[in-house]
Formats: structure tokens, C-alpha cells, sequence
């Protein structure tokens, strides 16, 4: 009589289903006892969340794959039973009962569209389902309509209609019991707890004073994030600084994100703080979370661990782990109030989120990082923002949403100067180059694709130069991540043998562990030009005669990409600090002059700022539950490219880039087992990673009339073969003679 069941594949019936959920609920509020939420409106969602799964048109879909036609979601029959009138004689609310109600009808996101006699009928029909039901968990279950002082369809708890106060409390309850959900038929723990961090820092520190300096001990930064970690912190320290050790030190023994700009310091973070900090069961305490999540772990041949790839991926992406170092894009999303987003900012009620590289933001997701503090801390969990400059912008920012954080503070070495500063009034001059390069480590930054081109190819081909390398963001993602690994082992400062010159764009601003001799360098804007200083000298102190950075500032005319991807006001108010830096530049001094340049009273006027202001109001301005997740995810990136595959590397590659198709397009059999799913789904997963090694963004306008053709791996992508040039040595090369700027996609303050 009670083997109703919750899900067919496998098996498993409501009350096997709830008793997991309730496992789960248990487990979370053993870790977190002290989370500001009522525990008892969560526990009675989780109990009553799936009841409405006895109705015997769910049951035959299920179990016989009959179709009803007026079906109505399981999540709304649930609804009836609630039995209001025993929540208020045991002390719930009005607006304790509606949340549980509200919870539990959207518990999953689907469209409402039953009429009020259909309920009225599945309502009888149910009760008498349920008349036989038995769950030790449940008593006096009664099976009767919800009134609509608690729940009216598509009538939704808003933080406008219902106060912000109601409306961040369902989201914990929604979210959390979404979490809970996810884990029980996931079949892995809801949360793994944080019980190693603080000895594995412990055990580094021991390290560096056993194999470095027995009197070694955590610096001002390090110790100053350590006695405030139960505050918001803004802290601002230079390069070498020991940022990372700062941040995992704040969030000590509790759940934490670590949030980095640009994908490739974020695989160099996650091997930084898995392979050589926490080091063991890794599968269980650390993720990486981006788009490439997947294959990043299958390049780092896990298996040979024995961990199950797609098990501690799954783990991943349902946010279970301890530690996660992802992209912004991967959690605060929820700024736009999807439908179904509440589980992730219920899970950053509980942890810590360490924002680094502040100052790599472009405006539209600098808008996007202000609005998610913003909802943060209104939920109860923390933020620390750890950056090498920050402009004062940022403080403005936060201050006007009313966002609390200690008083900024500054930790700088100086008596150390790493640069030695010449600015040059032209655009880059190759000979310039040659003639500082004496077979040692030379980066050359510029601001456009086009630029960096341009100058290798001079130098390759005017200068023959030996040992000259180009890297950017117009390389399919196999060249790139080869340029990439290069680039990190080049610029490594342990690699002295090394030698060769670097010609690049923005990809390597942020987080690149990298350490050259010699920087020459585009003027962009003043905080960029900090950050590009931050790849020579990283760790070292200069001195030597002379100069170790160029900064070529345009002279009568401007830099590339300046109106197009450059805001025209911030360079040129750059233009004219710069040129009062000559000689050596201490880093106290390049914080003060970002500070005093990206000023509200400086930057009013500029499109950046514009972007900003209009980009909070517009986020702001969504109904909540409005929008769609996938349309979300276009919104919140700002698409402005598109994903092409070149046509010489189609022509080159068609054979195998066909087999990953077939694999893409493969059905799942009718018959599958749960195994044979999952092996396909494996498949298909590893499929996709490896077609997309072939594929490289471009920007819409450029794609636009250049199609070759298109691919189409499944019902709903397709992926556009893309007229142009390509070679492994230049990337793509536009075929037409006015090419546009290309954006960056973190490109900062842009």
C-alpha cells in the first residue's frame, strides 16, 4: 500500500526518498546549528514536499509511462497536505505557513496552468490515494485544498509585495530544501564539513619553517584577515603578498568560494590549493567550478587516484564540497532572480566568499559583484574583497547599497621596489624591444588581438627574433590551453634557463603566477597598467641600473582600443598621471594613485560609470522569479560573442570532430538502466569537452555573414564553421581589412 514511488530509475519510493532528505536536513543543521533560519519550517517542507507524488497520474507515468494530459505538478498536490490550522496551534505563523506552502508548490520550476475544478478533482482523487498511507514521520495526515491566504497560483513571495525580510527567509527555506532535494536523489552528502583547512595551513607554515625559515610566521595581511573573520574585509596588499593564504586563512574551518576573473588562474589556483595545500581527499574537500569543470578534471587524470570523475563533479556543481574556487559567473548569477535560484544564494548564507582581483571587473559584472554582496549579506554569509589595487569606485559602491565592512586597510613592502617605470609617448616600437631582449624573459602586453599580431609578426618576420610566442584569446581552446601551460612554465622564476618573448593582450592581467625581466607594455588605464606590472618582478626586488618597464602611452595619438574597449576619459585621465611617473614606482604609491584616479568625482562622467549605475538598476528592475535560467546565463556574461569553430581547422579536423558528434547525438535507449545512462551521459560529457577544444569565441558582429555552415549536436545547439584565417602560430586572423576591437570578456574597467 505505501510503495508509492518517488522516482523510477532506480527505484525508490516517497517514504525511502523523504527519510534520505531528512538524513540530509539533519546533517546540515549538525554543521550549521547557528544559521539564522527556522529549522522547523524547513524540516516540515522537507517531510511534505514530495506527498503530493501518490497521485495515480504521477504514479502512472512513472511506473507505465502514461501520459495525463492534465496532470498537475506533483509540487501543488503536496500543498494539500498541509494541515494549517495544526502549524498554527503549534506556534507557526501566517507567514511561516505560506513559506513552507510557497517552498514546497516550486520546489521545482514548472509552468502553472491547471484550472481550479482539475485541482479540486486530483484533491479528492488523492485523498483517497492517501487514506492508506502510512509514514511514521507524518501523523493525522488530512488531505484538503490549501487556502489562498497561503498559496494562489503563479501569485509568488516577493521581496517587493512581501517585505525583503519575508522574502530572504523563503529563499533559505526554498533553497535549502532544493539542496537537500538534489543530494537525496543525487545519492551524495547535501554538505561535506570543513574540519582540515586550518591544519592544512597549520602543516604549510610548518613546511616553510622547516624547509625555508624556522622563524617563519603568517605577515600583517595573513594575520589581519585571521582576527577578522566573522567581518567583511576589504584589504588591499600588494603582489607576493600572499593573498591566497590570506583568504583560505579568513575562512578557516567554515564553507568558502574563492572567486577569480579569468579561467586559467583559477585551474592554477585550484592545483595551488589542492595539490599543495590540502593535498589529501581531495574529491571531498576542494572543486573547481567553471564552465570546463569537466574536462579540467579528466585532464588531470583523477581516475589515477581512483576518484569517480563524475561523482566528484556531480558533488561540484551542487555546491556539497567544503572548499570551491570558481568564476563569478558560476554563483552569482542569482543577482537576476531566475526562477529556481535560490539555492545558491541559500548556500551562501553559510559561507564565505573571497573575491580576488577586484579591479579585473568589467562594469557590467563590477555591477553584477556589488548587487550579489548585497544580497549576501542579507542572507547572513560573508565577503572579503583581496585585491592588489583598488579603486575607490568600489567603496562608493558598496557604501550606497548600504553593504557593512571593516574600514579598508593597506599592506604594502616598502622598502621593496620591484619596478622601474619609463613611459615612451608612441605606440609600441618593435626595434624598442629588440633591443632589450638579450635572451632573457620578455612580456609584451597590447590591448587588441589586432595589435598583438601586429607586433609579432614584426618581430617574427622584420626583427627575427628566435624564440618569439604569441598568446590571446583568439586561439581555439587546444592552442590556447598549449600557450597557456607554456607561458606558466616560461614565467615561472624557478625556470632561469628559460628565456623568449611573450607578446599578449589582457589574458594574462589577472592571477598568472608568471615573473618576467622585462614588461613593455600598451597604456590601457592606470589600474590595468598596475596589474601588468604585476607580471615582471613579481616576487623579486629590482636592482639593477636602468629600467625594467616600458610604458608606451600612444604619444599625439592614442592606444589601440581606446573608445572601443578602453573608456576614452579613464585613459586619458591615465595619460596625464602617467605622466608625472618616472624611475622607480614603490607600490604604496601605485595604490594611491589608483585611489585618487577612480574617484566617483573623476568617473561620473564616463561610460564606465554609466554602465555601472545602469546595469544595477536594470538588474534591479526584474520582477523576482521572472526570468529563466538560460537566459540568465546569456544576460549575465554579456554575450557578446559567439562560439565558431574555424574553417581550416574543420577542413583539418572533420573526421574527428564528426565522431564527437555522432556521440552527441546518441539517444538514450527506453530501456536503460541507471549504469548505461550514466555511462552514456559520460560519453556524451567527454564528446562534448573535446569538440569544444576545436571551437574559439569571436565577437557577433564579426561572425555575422561569415558562416560557413552549421553543425548541429543536439535538438537545441548548433555550432557556426567560421570564414577566416587560422593557424596554430597566429590564431584567427579576420579576412576583412576593418576589423573591430575585440572585447575581452573581463576585460577591466571597460
Amino acid at each position: 500500500m505505501n510503495q508509492y514511488l518517488a522516482k523510477s530509475n532506480p527505484k525508490e519510493d516517497i517514504i525511502q526518498h523523504t527519510d534520505q532528505l531528512i538524513e540530509n536536513y539533519n546533517e546540515l543543521k549538525s554543521l550549521y546549528p547557528n544559521l539564522e533560519i527556522n529549522w522547523g519550517i524547513l524540516h516540515l517542507a522537507c517531510l511534505y514536499h514530495d506527498l503530493g507524488k501518490m497521485s495515480r497520474k504521477f504514479q502512472d507515468k512513472i511506473t507505465k509511462r502514461k501520459i495525463w494530459e492534465d496532470e498537475i505538478p506533483h509540487g501543488i498536490l503536496s500543498l494539500a497536505f498541509i494541515n494549517e490550522k495544526k502549524l498554527k496551534e503549534e506556534g507557526f505563523s501566517h507567514d511561516d505557513i505560506k513559506i513552507i506552502a510557497n517552498s514546497i508548490a516550486y520546489h521545482h520550476e514548472r509552468e502553472l496552468s491547471y484550472d481550479k475544478e482539475t485541482l479540486e478533482k486530483e484533491i479528492q482523487a488523492l485523498k483517497e490515494e492517501a487514506s492508506g498511507f502510512v509514514y511514521d514521520k507524518v501523523n493525522d495526515l488530512e488531505v484538503r485544498k490549501l487556502r489562498g491566504k497561503y498559496f494562489l497560483k503563479n501569485k509568488r513571495i516577493h521581496q517587493l509585495h512581501n517585505g525583503e525580510e519575508m522574502f530572504f527567509d523563503y529563499i533559505k527555506i526554498k533553497g535549502l530544501l532544493n539542496r537537500l532535494d538534489y543530494a537525496a536523489s543525487g545519492g551524495i552528502i547535501v554538505e561535506r564539513e570543513n574540519k582540515f583547512l586550518l591544519n592544512s595551513m597549520e602543516e604549510l607554515m610548518t613546511d616553510w619553517q622547516q624547509n625555508n625559515n624556522p622563524d617563519s610566521d603568517w605577515n600583517d595581511l595573513q594575520k589581519h584577515m585571521i582576527d577578522h573573520r566573522n567581518d567583511n574585509v576589504v584589504a588591499i596588499a600588494e603582489t607576493g603578498m600572499g593573498k591566497t593564504e590570506a583568504g583560505l586563512l579568513w575562512i578557516g574551518d567554515h564553507k568558502g568560494f574563492f572567486t577569480l576573473p579569468l579561467k586559467t588562474a583559477l585551474n592554477a589556483m585550484y592545483e595551488r590549493v589542492a595539490g599543495k595545500i590540502v593535498k589529501e581527499d581531495i574529491d571531498n574537500r576542494v572543486g573547481l567550478l567553471h564552465s570546463d569543470t569537466y574536462s579540467e578534471y579528466l585532464s588531470k587524470n583523477l581516475q589515477d587516484d581512483e576518484i569517480d570523475i563524475d561523482e566528484y563533479y556531480n558533488k561540484t556543481r551542487q555546491l556539497s564540497l567544503p572548499i570551491t574556487v570558481c568564476t563569478l559567473d558560476q554563483i552569482f548569477d542569482f543577482v537576476y532572480r531566475y526562477k529556481g535560484f535560490e539555492p545558491k544564494l541559500a548556500t551562501l548564507a553559510y559561507s564565505k566568499v573571497v573575491i580576488d582581483e577586484v579591479q579585473m571587473y568589467s562594469a557590467d559584472l563590477l555591477s553584477y559583484l556589488i548587487l550579489g554582496l548585497y544580497y549576501i549579506t542579507k542572507v547572513g554569509g560573508k565577503f572579503a574583497i583581496l585585491t592588489a589595487t583598488l579603486p575607490s569606485i568600489v567603496l562608493d559602491l558598496l557604501k550606497e547599497e548600504g553593504i557593512e565592512f571593516v574600514p579598508p586597510k593597506t599592506f604594502t613592502n616598502k622598502e621593496r621596489i620591484r619596478h622601474c617605470v619609463r613611459r615612451i609617448p608612441s605606440k609600441i616600437d618593435t626595434q624598442k624591444i629588440v633591443d632589450k631582449y638579450k635572451k632573457n624573459k620578455v612580456l609584451v602586453i597590447c590591448n587588441t588581438v589586432n595589435e598583438a599580431q601586429r607586433v609579432y609578426k614584426e618581430l617574427r618576420d622584420i626583427h627575427e627574433v628566435d624564440r618569439v610566442n604569441l598568446f590571446h584569446s583568439r586561439f581555439i581552446k587546444k592552442d590556447r590551453k598549449g600557450k597557456e601551460d607554456k607561458i606558466l612554465f616560461i614565467g615561472d622564476k624557478k625556470n632561469t634557463e628559460e628565456y623568449g618573448i611573450w607578446v599578449t593582450t589582457q589574458v594574462v592581467e589577472a592571477s598568472l603566477d608568471i615573473d618576467f625581466d622585462i614588461l613593455f607594455t600598451e597604456l590601457s588605464d592606470l589600474n590595468g597598467l598596475f596589474q601588468r606590472l604585476g607580471r615582471c618582478y613579481r616576487g623579486r626586488e629590482f636592482k639593477e641600473q636602468g629600467y625594467n618597464c616600458f610604458v608606451f602611452d600612444g604619444g599625439e595619438n592614442k592606444c589601440s582600443g581606446v573608445g572601443y574597449v578602453i573608456d576614452q576619459k579613464i585613459y586619458q585621465l591615465s595619460k596625464d598621471a602617467l605622466r608625472n611617473i618616472e624611475g622607480p614606482l614603490n607600490e604604496e604609491t601605485k595604490m594611491q594613485l589608483v585611489s585618487e584616479l577612480y574617484t566617483k568625482e573623476n568617473l561620473k562622467d564616463t561610460e564606465y560609470y554609466k554602465e555601472i549605475k545602469k546595469n544595477l538598476d536594470y538588474v534591479k528592475s526584474f520582477e523576482d522569479h521572472e526570468l529563466c535560467k538560460s537566459k540568465v546565463k546569456e544576460m549575465f556574461r554579456n554575450i557578446q560573442s559567439k562560439t565558431v569553430i574555424p574553417k581550416e581547422v574543420y577542413e583539418n579536423n572533420q573526421e574527428e570532430i564528426q565522431k564527437y558528434i555522432n556521440t552527441l547525438l546518441e539517444e538514450y535507449p527506453t530501456t536503460a538502466k541507471d549504469q548505461e545512462r550514466k555511462e552514456i551521459r559520460g560519453r556524451k560529457i567527454v564528446a562534448r569537452n573535446n569538440l569544444m577544444n576545436f571551437t574559439v569565441s569571436i565577437r557577433s558582429e564579426q561572425v555575422w555573414g561569415n558562416i560557413i555552415k552549421e553543425l548541429i549536436i543536439s535538438k537545441y545547439e548548433s555550432i557556426p564553421i567560421f570564414e577566416c584565417k587560422y593557424t596554430e602560430e597566429l590564431g584567427v586572423e579576420y579576412l576583412e581589412k576593418e576589423e573591430p576591437v575585440e572585447k575581452h570578456p573581463q576585460s577591466n574597467f571597460i
